[in-house]
């Protein structure tokens, strides 16, 4: 089976329900402010309830990989389920797994999550360059041929990234501007947007320096509890703005289990992002 592009479904998807995307992060000191025992039970009712409370009204939800996988087989179950869930529904499923490795273990992890036919199949996959980015063909590779899609680690919000991503190298370009020109490449001639895209901090400020205009998505975590606003996406993004994913966890999730007050803190969001990128 393969799908539409990514990036072609990422784009009807944010112009029909605005580019929120919602982090799925059932973390012990989360399920513990939802009332949850930190269990499976817990995970599941936790998964269940963000996933009937907003797929039909967000763009894409991002579970968190590991959060489910300190569980062991029976936490992946539930991932499974989620993700399975989600899709039906009608919601974009980015896999924030952050894989990265060479040869035949990076296909056996494309295969994990970007193959139709694997339980854990999702729309994208978060994936780290820093083995160099020729080591993530064959997740590219599988990608296209299933219509998924890629989020690279280029620009990433935790202070210690810029020690590797700001790094320069010997032509005076630096190793997160250098995977930026790799997803320009990966996107060259895509319509509406290509399917291959970075992951960039809200919370970085000024990147006029850097070429975000890759002609794919932007995934931008840092709204909400880390620091950013929706009203800082256009000083961050600039021209490239109207291609931003904005993902939101804490802000979020924060108002559960209540499903009413979910539904009113991502349509918030929502409103806000809408707002600041189309200014």
């Amino acid at each position: 089976m393969t799908l539409t592009p990514f990036g072609t479904r990422l784009r009807a998807a944010m112009d029909s329900r605005g580019p929120l995307c919602v982090g799925i992060d059932p973390h012990a000191a989360l399920l513990a402010q939802w009332g949850l025992k930190d269990d499976i039970a817990g995970l599941e009712r936790f998964s269940r309830t963000v996933v009937e409370a907003l797929a039909e009204s967000v763009a894409v939800f991002k579970p968190q990989a590991a959060f489910f996988e300190r569980f062991g087989s029976k936490g992946v179950a539930v991932l499974e389920r989620t993700v399975a869930d989600a899709r039906a529904a009608g919601t974009l499923v980015v896999m924030d797994a952050k894989r990265g490795d060479i040869g035949s273990t990076m296909a056996a992890y494309a295969s994990a999550f970007l193959d139709p036919a694997s339980p854990l199949f999702s729309d994208a996959l978060t994936v780290s360059p820093y083995l160099g980015y020729g080591s993530l063909a064959p997740a590219v590779e599988l990608a296209r041929e299933s219509g998924a899609g890629l989020f690279v680690l280029a620009l990433t919000s935790n202070p210690e990234g810029a020690e590797v991503q700001r790094a320069v190298r010997e032509d005076g370009r630096s190793i997160g501007a250098t995977m930026l020109a790799h997803l320009a490449a990966e996107n060259a001639g895509a319509s509406p947007m290509g399917s291959f895209g970075a992951v960039v901090g809200a919370t970085l400020g000024d990147l006029s320096s850097f070429d975000l205009d890759i002609n794919g998505p932007l995934l931008a975590p840092g709204i909400g509890a880390q620091g950013a606003s929706a009203a800082d996406l256009p000083a961050v993004f600039g021209k490239a703005v109207r291609n931003v994913v904005p993902n939101v966890s804490r802000g979020v999730l924060k108002h559960g289990p209540d499903v009413s007050a979910l539904r009113d803190s991502a349509r918030r969001f929502a409103d806000e992002i809408r707002e600041a990128v189309s200014a």
